[in-house]
C-alpha cells in the first residue's frame, strides 16, 4: 500500500519509488514534493503525519528565488538595471563607499552588506526601517572583491528596489502579477484566510543555534543579535508581511508550478519571462569559497546555481534552496521545474533528499525525451 498520497506519472515512478523509500525509512518523515516536464504537472506527491496535500509551511531560503521572478520581470519590462548602480534607484544607498555598487553586484552577494550592528528587530523588516538602516551600513569587504551569502539583507535590498523603480512593494507586485494570474500556491505575504493550511516548521534538534559573534560574518549575516534565522516562517508576522528572503510559504507543488510558469508555461499557458530574461536572471555571476561560511558556493542573479556540492541540476537549472532543505528550480535542458517541501529541517546539501529526488526526476525526464516527446502526456 502507498505510503504517499497523489500521483506520479508511469515515466516518473521512480521519484515515487524513491519517495517512498524516505517515508518507509523515517517513520517521522513528512514532506511534499512536485514535478513538471514542459508545463504539465506529472509528480504531485506528499507523505508523513505533518505535511497533508494541502498543507503549506515555511520554504525559508526558497523565497529569495520567488521574489526573484518579481526582479526578472522589473528587468524585463526596462524598470531595472542590472548594470545601474543601486544608488542610481536608491541614492541613500551611496552613503559610506556603496556609491559604485551595481545592482548585478548587489543580487550576487558581492555588496559586503551582511547585516547592520546591533541586528534587525523582526519588525523592523516589516517596514522601511530595515532598508534605512541597512543604507546607512558600512560594507564589510570592497564591494565587488569577493561574495558572501547575505542571508537576510538581500531580501532588503530586493524590496526596496523594488519599491523605488515600481512604487509597489515586491509583495504586491508578486501576487498581482505571478501568484494569482498564475494560480501558485506559494505566498509571499500569507492571507489570514490561508492561515489554517499552515504548519509549522519542525525541528530535528533544537532550533536555538550555538552561540554567534553577533558582530562577527556569520552573526551579522544570521542576525544572531535578535534571534534565530530558523524561527522566522513560525512567526506570523513573518508571514504576513512575507519577508522577501526568509518569510515564504507555500506548497512544493507551488514552488514547481512558479517555475514552470516562469520559464516554459504552466497547463500550456505561456511563460511569464522571456527567454532572454531566464538567461540574465540565470546566467552564473560568482562561484567559489563562500566568505560568509567558507562553503562553496554559486549564484546567478539572486538564485543558486548547481555546483558539485549542490548538485540539483544541469549546468543550465537555476532556483534557490532554503535552510529547512527545501527546494525551488527549474531545469531548462530537461525541460523540467521541481518543488520540494519536507515538514522537519533537513540538512540541505548532498547528499540530501531533495538533490536525490531532483536526480531522479532528471533521470526520468531523459528517459521519457526518448520514449515520448516533452508535452505530449494525456
Amino acid at each position: 500500500m502507498p505510503l504517499s498520497s497523489g500521483f506520479a506519472l508511469p515515466e516518473f515512478q521512480a521519484v515515487r519509488d524513491l519517495f517512498e523509500s524516505f517515508l518507509g525509512n523515517d517513520p517521522q518523515y513528512s514532506a511534499q514534493v512536485s514535478v513538471y516536464r514542459a508545463g504539465l504537472k506529472v509528480v504531485d506527491l506528499s507523505g508523513g503525519a505533518h505535511l497533508a496535500e494541502d498543507s503549506i509551511t515555511g520554504a525559508y531560503s526558497c523565497s529569495k528565488g520567488v521574489a526573484a521572478f518579481v526582479v526578472a520581470l522589473l528587468v524585463q519590462d526596462g524598470l531595472l538595471d542590472l548594470d545601474r548602480t543601486v544608488a542610481h534607484y536608491w541614492p541613500e544607498f551611496a552613503a559610506h563607499g556603496k556609491e559604485e555598487i551595481t545592482v548585478r553586484q548587489a543580487l550576487s552577494h558581492r555588496a559586503g552588506l551582511l547585516g547592520v550592528e546591533g541586528g534587525l528587530a523582526l519588525s523592523e523588516f516589516t517596514t522601511a526601517a530595515a532598508a534605512r538602516k541597512l543604507a546607512a551600513t558600512a560594507p564589510l569587504w570592497r564591494p565587488g572583491a569577493t561574495f558572501g551569502y547575505h542571508a537576510l539583507t538581500i531580501g532588503i535590498i530586493m524590496e526596496e528596489l523594488c519599491r523605488r523603480v515600481s512604487g509597489s512593494t515586491l509583495q504586491e507586485l508578486y501576487g498581482s502579477r505571478i501568484r494569482q494570474p498564475f494560480g501558485i500556491d506559494f505566498f509571499l505575504g500569507l492571507p489570514e484566510d490561508q492561515e489554517s493550511r499552515y504548519r509549522d516548521v519542525l525541528y530535528a534538534v533544537d532550533p536555538g543555534q550555538p552561540w554567534l559573534d553577533p558582530l562577527g560574518l556569520e552573526g551579522l549575516n544570521g542576525n544572531a543579535a535578535v534571534g534565530t534565522v530558523m524561527e522566522l516562517p513560525n512567526h506570523r508576522v513573518i508571514r504576513e508581511h512575507g519577508m522577501s528572503s526568509a518569510g515564504g510559504v507555500g506548497s512544493a507543488e507551488g514552488l514547481a508550478r512558479l517555475y514552470a510558469a516562469a520559464t516554459t508555461g504552466a497547463d500550456g499557458g505561456p511563460a511569464f519571462l522571456e527567454p532572454e530574461t531566464v538567461r540574465i536572471m540565470s546566467e552564473e555571476q560568482v562561484w567559489g569559497l563562500d566568505r560568509t561560511s567558507g562553503l562553496d558556493n554559486a549564484f546567478a542573479v539572486v538564485f543558486m546555481k548547481p555546483h558539485p556540492s549542490r548538485n540539483f541540476g544541469s549546468h543550465r537549472a537555476f532556483g534557490h534552496e532554503g535552510a529547512n532543505a527545501a527546494l525551488g528550480f527549474a531545469d531548462p535542458a530537461y525541460d523540467l521545474a521541481f518543488g520540494y517541501i519536507p515538514g522537519t529541517q533537513e540538512e540541505g546539501r548532498t547528499p540530501g533528499r531533495a538533490h536525490r529526488l531532483a536526480h531522479a526526476a532528471r533521470q526520468a525526464a531523459a528517459s521519457a525525451a526518448q520514449a515520448m516527446p516533452a508535452g505530449t502526456y494525456p
